[in-house]
C-alpha cells in the first residue's frame, strides 16, 4: 500500500504540491491563467507551492506562428508573469526545456523541493513527473479535457502519436481527477474504463480580476470569446460515433449573427479555421492569438466585453461531460455574464442569472435578450457564481480531500448496490 493512503488531511494542513503544467510550451495569455489559478489559488490557501514543466516539447511561439527551438520567448513569458501577477512566486518555478535545461528555479535546488513534496499536481497531465519526486507524493492526473482522454484511452487510436505511452503516464498517477463533472450519470456517454475517476471543476482566483469587476464594460461592448479552432488527427470514434473539436458545434449556430441584436465578437486562433466562411456568415472575427498574447491581453479582452457567448467542443457536448471552462470562470470572476452550451455542467453550477446554458439557437438568443435587458443584474449574479462555486476556498479544499481519500468512487446506482452487499454480509 502507498505510504500516503492513511495520511489525514484537514483544511489546516499545510501542504508541499508542486503544480505541472504546459504554459511554456503553449505561452498564451488564457493558457497561463488556466494553469496558474492552481498555483495561485493553492499559495492564497497557504500550501507551498511551485510550478514545474518538463513536457520534452518544442514549445509554441505565438509570434511565430509555429514551435521554436529556441525557449526563449517561453522563458520571458513564465518569468514576466510571475514578476507581474505572482511577485510571491517569482522564485518557485521550474521550466525543463528538452528534458535537460532547467530555467527559473536551478535543477539542484528543485530536486530539493521534488523530494519533499507532498502532492504532484499534473494539470492536463502534460508533464512528466519530476525525476527527483518523492515516492511517496501523490501523483494527480488532472483531466481537463474529458470526453477526448477517456475515448482515446479506451480506443487507444493510431493516428495519435505515442499514444500507448500516453496510456502508461496517464495509468502511473495514483489519483484520476476530471473536469467530466457528469462522468458518473446515467446521461453521460464516456468510458469509465477502471479508472476511479473523481470529479472537480476549474478553479479561479479572484482578486486578479476585481479591478475590471469593479469597472462596466465600455458603451456597446460585444459578447465575446476567444478560441483555438483546433482539430484531431483522426477520426475519433467510440461505440460506432465519432465526436469533434469546436467546428461542429460552432456551425451549428452559424445563423446567430443574421438572428441576434446583440453584438458578437469572437477571437479564433488556428491556422485550419475556415476564416473567410466565418466571416461570409456575417461573424465579426478576427485572429485570436495577436489579441490574447499575453495574461495581460487577455484580461484587457474580457474587460472590453459585454459577457461571454461560447459553444464547447463536440467531444465536451454530445457525450454530456459537465465540462466547464477555464475560460468562462475568467469572465465570471470579471463580472462578465456568460451565455455558454451546455455540457452537463448546469448540474452542478446553477443556470439562468449570471451564466445561462443553451442547446439550440432559439435558446441563445432568448439568453442574449435576456443579459441584455438587465446588464447590472446578470454582471453582479455573475461574480456570485465565480465567488461560490469557483473560487479557491470553494473548489480547492475539497479537490485535495477527494486527493488523499482511500474511498473509490463508483456510481450511485454501483455504490448503492454494494452499500446492499456489505449490509447483507453483515
Amino acid at each position: 500500500m502507498c505510504t500516503f493512503a492513511n495520511r489525514l488531511i484537514s483544511p489546516n494542513n499545510k501542504l508541499r504540491i508542486i503544480v505541472g503544467g504546459m504554459v511554456g510550451q503553449f505561452p498564451l495569455g488564457g493558457v497561463a491563467w488556466d494553469y496558474f489559478h492552481y498555483l495561485l489559488g493553492l499559495s492564497e490557501l497557504g500550501h507551498d507551492v511551485y510550478y514545474h514543466e518538463d513536457t520534452w516539447c518544442w514549445p509554441f511561439d505565438p509570434v511565430k506562428g509555429f514551435p521554436s527551438d529556441d525557449p526563449t520567448y517561453a522563458i520571458n513569458f513564465l518569468r514576466s508573469f510571475f514578476r507581474q501577477h505572482a511577485p510571491h512566486l517569482a522564485d518557485r518555478w521550474h521550466f525543463l526545456f528538452l528534458h535537460e535545461q532547467s530555467f527559473g528555479m536551478e535543477r539542484s535546488r528543485f530536486d530539493e523541493i521534488a523530494r519533499t513534496a507532498d502532492v504532484f499536481l499534473n494539470v492536463s497531465g502534460a508533464s512528466f513527473f519530476p525525476e527527483a519526486l518523492n515516492p511517496s507524493a501523490i501523483k494527480v492526473f488532472m483531466d481537463t479535457d474529458p470526453g477526448y482522454n477517456q475515448i482515446m484511452l479506451h480506443e487507444r487510436h493510431k493516428w495519435s502519436q505515442n499514444v500507448d505511452r500516453w496510456c502508461q503516464q496517464v495509468a502511473s498517477h495514483d489519483r484520476h481527477l476530471t473536469y467530466a463533472e457528469n462522468i458518473y450519470a446515467d446521461d453521460c456517454l464516456l468510458p469509465r474504463l477502471d479508472f476511479d475517476w473523481r470529479p472537480t471543476r476549474c478553479v479561479v482566483t479572484l482578486p486578479p480580476w476585481e479591478s475590471i469587476r469593479q469597472q462596466p464594460p465600455p458603451a456597446n461592448a460585444p459578447f465575446t470569446t476567444v478560441m483555438s479552432w483546433t482539430f484531431f488527427g483522426g477520426p475519433l470514434t467510440y461505440n460506432g460515433r465519432e465526436y469533434g473539436a469546436k467546428g461542429p458545434e460552432f456551425n451549428r449556430f452559424n445563423d446567430l449573427p443574421k438572428r441576434s441584436k446583440v453584438p458578437i465578437f469572437v477571437a479564433i486562433a488556428g491556422q485550419h479555421k475556415p476564416g473567410a466562411e466565418i466571416v461570409a456568415a456575417g461573424w465579426n472575427m478576427a485572429d485570436g492569438w495577436p489579441l490574447t498574447l499575453t495574461p495581460e491581453s487577455y484580461m484587457k479582452f474580457i474587460a472590453d466585453s459585454a459577457g461571454e457567448w461560447s459553444v464547447a467542443k463536440n467531444v465536451y457536448v454530445a457525450p454530456r461531460t459537465g465540462w466547464f471552462s477555464c475560460r468562462t470562470a475568467c469572465y465570471l470572476a470579471a463580472g462578465r455574464p456568460a451565455v455558454v452550451q451546455e455540457t452537463g455542467w448546469s448540474e452542478y453550477v446553477p443556470a439562468g442569472e449570471g451564466i445561462i446554458a443553451f442547446n439550440t439557437l432559439e435558446e441563445c438568443l432568448d439568453a442574449l435578450d435576456r443579459v441584455t435587458a438587465d446588464p447590472h443584474r446578470h454582471r453582479t449574479a455573475a461574480y456570485e457564481i465565480a465567488r461560490e462555486y469557483l473560487a479557491a476556498d470553494r473548489v480547492l479544499p475539497p479537490m485535495i480531500e477527494t486527493i488523499f481519500s482511500t474511498e473509490r468512487i463508483l456510481p450511485p446506482g454501483k455504490q448503492i448496490n454494494e452499500q446492499r452487499a456489505t449490509s447483507n454480509e453483515q
